[in-house]
């Protein structure tokens, strides 16, 4: 608490816009605070350099890479990423604006722990390594994977921090100093031996994560850092289950092959280890997933190796060339640098004997190595200046600056500006939009640099003939008109066909209205008519006409009728339908149903005089029913009379009386 009451920048509003609420964590390179974002009103992360870092011969260079690489970690979307928001300058005070994630690193939750169970060391290095896969896509490498890098929120999300910063840092140090920086850890071994990393460094980097994860810790330890960078150079990784005997040959497999010493023998890139890792997460049964390795939570770590502090994110300053012990120093919880180009010759440093005649042999020589440099030295300095690196100036990042501004700072760095414009949505007019060469690229000094000078938006004209229009002419309309078009989830509408605009919406939210203004090659959203929604027709069979119209009608159905006889269906009720129940049609589209007029009429034949088995049968053929009425008796048989009238009608299925005698 004492050091957020005193820290200066508490309470101050950095560049108009953050608001300095508390200091979350201290580093070698940067302080990062808690601030709220006035401006969007929402908690951030502010990562302020540390004014050295800006300082000196190569202070230019830092700055222009910083910035450099803060854009690019910009441009990366993860939710595995920890976002960057905004990058400025406030005075003397370069910033960084990021998410604010509540919660821990993976550091602490070590040091609670003191190991983790195997299948939340899976799920953390996925996620890590999902991260790592995103940035790797667009060709970034982190360079700095450690625990403290890796945050936890509340939710147990998972979170990779600080792209980009590493890069930025240990470019301007391995170029001024010949050292390469980085947590002395998880340095991989060509990073120690040639300075040189790919996306393969960062798979190493996360195997050693992996294994601390599983064994509660790390794989390497001594010391000193000179001690420990031997032995990532000369040695293969210990299996973990040598720490832990329960562990399965698959996670030794899994380990050893992302942290192999040969970046090789390791997968391509952090995608290829996610594959890798699912595989053997798969092979794992329940019981194993859910053990931990026995280990004593603590916050005390290994010497030469990481702290126990929140943010321990950044190098020290280079070491000092006059003190040849200095990079074998034991740096608590620094990201250290170390010498580049030790290779295999890498031996673990002895404590010298001052009383040694080797050891005074030694020093002798010593004296007369420096003698030779320091002739040679003077003898290349003129070298260097006239024709040299000397004679190369770095480009200056002049984004955003006022055209005179870009002017007097290249002035200043013997370079000469050559103005030009374009159209630029971003940046206002009047400021400098980009620079040939790019800012941090070398340029000869005296020679000409290309500002390209913004002139502000380029606003073009909404043209007419788009809502309401078929598709193809709306998107060629927009093309002509110099926007680009994007559609929306299509609607159902029961007036307009299908393909019909049915509205256009810039990137504002508001309506695409003809003579509109807006920016060259904005989005215009269209939303596109997939005609009448569809409907599954019901079943009226048996019901009445005004039934089925309410019935249809309810489902955006019409309805077309008819009438016929039935002798099946009621006078009234509805026969057959088309089309057939449980077929799918549109609003709008017409059902037709046939209406029973009831039974047909039949003509009454004349059956007087016939044999009653006869009449009966004649008129059943008809399909009347017949009923008999016996007159004295009936026993001749023969029909004397009939209910009804010969040649009249009766509907089918009347019932006719035949008086027999």
């Amino acid at each position: 608490m004492g050091a957020t009451v005193t820290d200066p920048l508490v309470g101050r509003l950095v560049d108009g816009r953050y608001e300095v609420v508390s200091r979350i964590a201290r580093g070698g390179m940067a302080t990062v605070y808690l601030a709220v974002d006035r401006r969007l009103d929402r908690d951030v992360a502010l990562k302020v350099m540390h004014p050295h870092l800006a300082e000196g011969a190569s202070g230019n260079d830092f700055v222009a890479r910083f910035r450099r690489e803060a854009r690019s970690a910009a441009r990366l979307t993860h939710p595995g990423l920890v976002a960057v928001y905004d990058q400025g300058v406030d005075g003397e005070t370069s910033y960084l604006t990021m998410e604010y994630v509540d919660g821990a690193n993976l550091r602490r939750r070590l040091g609670e722990r003191g190991a983790l169970t195997v299948g939340e060391s899976l799920r953390i290095g996925e996620a890590v390594l999902e991260a790592l896969a995103a940035a790797h896509r667009t060709g970034l490498v982190h360079r700095d994977i450690k625990p403290e890098n890796v945050l936890i929120a509340s939710d147990e999300r998972v979170k990779l921090a600080d792209f980009g910063l590493a890069r930025a840092v240990t470019e301007v140090t391995s170029t001024t100093t010949g050292t390469v920086l980085g947590t002395v850890a998880y340095l991989a071994p060509e990073l120690v031996v040639r300075g040189s990393s790919d996306a393969r460094t960062d798979v190493y980097a996360a195997g050693v994560l992996l294994f601390e994860m599983l064994t509660g810790r790390q794989p390497f330890t001594g010391e000193t850092p000179i001690q420990v960078a031997f032995q990532h150079v000369n040695s293969d990784i210990p299996a973990p289950s040598d720490l832990v005997e329960w562990l399965p040959v698959e996670v030794d497999e899994l380990v050893r092959s992302l942290a192999a010493r040969d970046p090789d023998d390791r997968p391509l890139d952090a995608a290829a280890a996610v594959d890798l890792l699912r595989r053997t997460r798969t092979a794992l049964d329940a019981g194993v997933l859910e053990r931990h390795a026995d280990v004593e939570p603590t916050i005390v770590l290994p010497a030469a190796t990481d702290p126990a502090e929140t943010d321990l994110d950044a190098p020290p300053e280079p070491p000092d060339a006059d003190d040849p012990d200095a990079t074998a120093r034991l740096e608590h919880g620094r990201t250290v640098a170390l010498p580049i180009g030790l290779g295999g010759a890498l031996t673990p440093p002895t404590a010298p004997d001052d009383r040694s005649p080797a050891r005074r042999r030694r020093r002798r020589l010593a004296v007369l190595v420096v003698l030779a440099v320091v002739v040679a030295l003077c003898a290349g300095a003129w070298w260097y200046l006239a024709v040299g690196p000397g004679s190369w100036a770095t480009v200056p990042d002049v984004e955003h600056r006022s055209q005179s501004d870009a002017e007097r700072v290249l002035t200043d760095h013997d370079l000469t500006a050559h103005p030009t414009q374009a159209f630029d949505a971003t940046v206002p007019k009047g400021d400098v939009v980009r620079t040939t060469p790019a800012a941090g690229d070398r340029a000869k000094r005296g020679s000409t640099v290309e500002v390209v000078v913004s002139k502000g938006p380029d606003y073009v004209t909404v043209p007419s003939g788009v809502v309401g229009e078929m598709q193809a002419d709306a998107a060629k309309a927009l093309d002509a008109a110099g926007l680009k078009v994007q559609y929306g989830k299509a609607q159902h509408d029961d007036k307009a066909p299908l393909g019909q605009v049915l509205s256009a919406k810039l990137p504002d939210g508001s309506d695409a209205t003809p003579g509109t203004q807006a920016v060259r090659d904005a989005v215009v959203t269209l939303v596109i008519s997939d005609g009448p929604a569809p409907v599954t027709v019901s079943n009226v069979v048996g019901a009445t006409l005004d039934a089925a119209k309410t019935q249809l009608g309810n489902d955006g159905l019409k309805v077309k009728s008819s009438k016929d006889y039935s002798h099946t269906v009621p006078a009234g009720q509805i026969i057959s339908q088309k089309p057939t129940p449980g077929t799918v049609k549109h609003v709008g589209d017409t059902v037709t149903v046939v209406v029973s007029k009831g039974p047909e009429p039949v003509v009454v034949p004349n059956v007087e005089r016939l044999s009653y088995d006869d009449a009966r049968a004649k008129l059943t053929d008809l399909g009347f029913q017949v009923q008999r009425k016996n007159s004295w008796g009936g026993f001749i048989g023969q029909v004397v009379d009939q209910s009804a009238a010969a040649d009249s009608k009766l509907p089918w299925g009347s019932t006719i009386v035949l008086t027999v005698v």
